[in-house]
């Protein structure tokens, strides 16, 4: 006999049921296959959970269809894993296996597998990491097999590929393995040359811009141990590797990181279950911190891997920002009312003088993307659609006198504006995208090469030399040798937002940039286009993340803010969010907030589409943080009864929802 999970996405049904096997099946039918079986009258796949003696179910037994493949996808850990996982995020085992494990390519399957790859390495330079407190007795427990658990602050102009891919190097040399995530393609390309220049053909990538076949290839190598580290981007924290010894995140608050499909797992939490679970080695790290990272880091969980402040500040560009004791500022009437300030244009014009690249960043990509009315300053609108309108370039003269708009929502052009509130003809920028940042550069600086990077126009690196970068954050270059120069501009665009993670989120994206700059010994220079006496405009001048990251979390504490607090939010159509909330019994001292209007960034559910529903809600339910398993086994119940009435209208259930406010 067999348990079989079928994959069936309904949380009344997420759960093992038994099924007869044949004789002919009872070689193949080993725990972790794929199998299709008979449920209610149809076909669907399940998984292999593990074969039994004799059955609980008092009832006649089904028989198994057959066995897909003799691969065993589903190893013992990624089950506990999935099934840890689905319990923490309120979700069903089979879409967090839908995560895990990529769909089966047959003939990549039976392919011939791949020889052993190069010899592992028998020692590791880890010089790179004397500057860092407590390092050596972190790589000694890695090197023993022990689950150490620690919060890594790169510091500046780090390279951090080249530390990551030695822990990777030396947990192998003790023989174990080690799975490092990041949040994009840029970061990944990064890491895979790192890797790959000191463990070889050891290193599987995988990412979602791999074709199915190349996908599932890789995962099988890693799967049947052909490798000793895999890289990737979110769904690697899945990746069923052998002998796991670390876990490394990198840049957790990035929001790639955080899955969109159901049950919406964060990687960070994914690592932090999989460490516990499979006792590893686990390292979050960045060149911020967050909330949530240091939430376990003030609980005692992990612990810090932080440089001295001698040697931080050694490492540190000079920092500027817009400051009334700055005779710099002072001097210049419209520092603050300018969009780039005298004090960030000499700041260039040195960097350039020393033959150094410059890099501006820029909140926005485009021309001028949010624009209003001249005259009674309403914010221009899609006919079509009411979305916002952006004008693509300076040619293209239309009613606006700027050029072409066009909405950003669903790109219908609009070649004669005219105010729906006013009547007027002419429009005034709200922002400047990079396109048009570019464009004014380049006038400002003539004869020096302007480049740009962002949107579907990634530049991965940039040769030294004078030269000019645009970039949108998350999108810089990394320059040979270093920028001489980064400022930040329109960073109110950053700070401006009505949300509980806009200023760690400028911390973050500031903090990246300030990476890539020389240290203040090389004449490196970076200005913030910000008031200095804002908070997080502090942190980034003393270059304090750690610091903020606490303030953040003692004022989510005092506010019961996550993640001092867990929290979980019901988005969809009013009616049905009410309804549903009223069916879950809150843990002791949980409380209701809402309903409210749902953010205007947060998308529906699946199916529904704001044209379509009039009053789209969001219901927040709060509980302590000990409480979170209680409030997620709470939310289940309360999907498993919806699902047993046969509720149709779509609704999201989410456990620390990435957006809240």
């Amino acid at each position: 006999m067999a348990r079989v999970l079928p994959l069936l996405g309904l949380a009344h049904l997420d759960r093992p049921f038994d099924y007869q096997v044949t004789a002919a099946q009872d070689e193949e039918a080993r725990p972790g296959v794929r199998v299709r079986v008979r449920f209610s009258g149809r076909l669907v796949d399940g998984y292999l959970l593990e074969r039994i003696e004799a059955s609980e179910h008092p009832g006649r037994l089904g028989w198994l269809e057959r066995v897909v493949s003799p691969e065993q996808v589903l190893t013992p850990e990624l089950a506990v894993l999935a099934r840890a996982v689905a319990d923490r995020y309120a979700g069903t085992m089979t879409d967090v296996l839908r995560l895990a494990i990529p769909p089966r390519h047959a003939r990549t399957e039976q392919a011939i597998p791949a020889p052993p790859g190069t010899p592992v390495p028998p020692t590791v330079d880890l010089a790179g990491w004397e500057p860092y407190r407590h390092a050596d007795s972190f790589l000694g427990a890695l090197a023993d097999g022990k689950a150490a658990r620690a919060a890594w602050q790169a510091l500046p102009g780090e390279d951090w590929p080249a530390r990551l891919a030695e822990l990777a190097c030396h947990a192998m040399i003790s023989g174990r393995s080690t799975i490092i995530v990041v949040p994009d393609q840029r970061d990944l390309n990064r890491l895979e040359a790192a890797c790959t220049e000191l463990i070889g053909d050891r290193v599987v990538s995988l990412s979602a811009g791999l074709g199915p076949s190349a996908r599932y290839r890789r995962w099988l190598r890693a799967l049947r141990g052909q490798a000793s580290v895999v890289i990737g981007t979110r769904s690697a924290a899945f990746a069923p590797i052998p002998n796991l010894g670390l876990i490394v995140v990198w840049d957790d608050g990035d929001d790639s990181l955080c899955e969109p499909r159901s049950p919406y797992p964060h990687t960070r939490e994914v690592a932090v279950l999989r460490s516990h679970a499979e006792t590893c080695a686990l390292i979050l790290a960045g060149a911020a911190r967050t909330t949530e990272t240091q939430a376990l880091v003030a609980a005692g969980w992990a612990h810090d891997l932080t440089a001295p402040r001698a040697v931080v500040r050694e490492r540190t560009p000079r920092i500027k920002a817009l400051s009334d004791e700055d005779n710099q500022v002072a001097r210049d009437p419209l520092a603050r009312s300018a969009r780039i300030p005298a004090v960030a244009f000499d700041a260039a014009r040195a960097a350039l003088a020393a033959d150094t690249p410059v890099l501006f960043s820029v909140p926005r990509r485009g021309y001028l993307p949010s624009l209003a009315c001249e005259r009674c300053r309403s914010h221009v609108r899609c006919r079509r659609c009411h979305g916002p309108m952006q004008a693509d370039g300076p040619s293209g003269a239309s009613g606006a006198g700027i050029g072409m708009l066009s909405c950003r929502w669903c790109g219908h052009p609009e070649a004669d504006f005219r105010c729906a509130e006013c009547g007027f003809t002419k429009v005034r920028a709200l922002t400047t995208g990079a396109g048009r940042t570019a464009e004014e550069l380049g006038r400002a600086f003539p004869g020096v090469p302007v480049m740009t990077s962002g949107g579907d126009k990634l530049v991965e690196s940039v040769d030294a030399g004078a030269r000019v970068v645009v970039s949108t954050p998350g999108a810089e270059p990394v320059a040979a040798g270093g920028y001489g120069a980064v400022i930040l501009l329109d960073t109110w665009a950053q700070l401006d937002r009505t949300e509980l993670r806009a200023g760690e989120e400028a911390v973050r994206r500031w903090l990246s940039a300030g990476m890539l700059v020389r240290p203040h010994g090389q004449g490196g220079t970076m200005v913030v286009v910000a008031d200095a006496g804002l908070t997080p405009v502090q942190a980034v001048i003393r270059w304090d993340p750690v610091g903020y990251a606490q303030t953040e979390l003692d004022e989510r504490t005092e506010l019961a803010f996550p993640p001092a607090v867990t929290m979980a939010s019901i988005d969809g159509a009013g009616p049905a969010v009410v309804a549903f909330a009223e069916t879950v019994t809150l843990p002791e001292g949980g409380e209701v907030l809402g309903p409210v209007e749902l953010p205007a960034g947060v998308r529906l559910p699946s199916g529904l589409d704001r044209a379509e529903v009039p009053d789209p809600q969001r219901i927040l339910l709060r509980c302590k943080r000990s409480d979170g398993r209680a409030l997620a086994a709470a939310l289940r119940v309360a999907q498993i009864g919806r699902n047993t009435h046969h509720e149709t209208s779509p609704i999201r259930v989410q456990m620390d929802p990435p957006t809240i406010g």
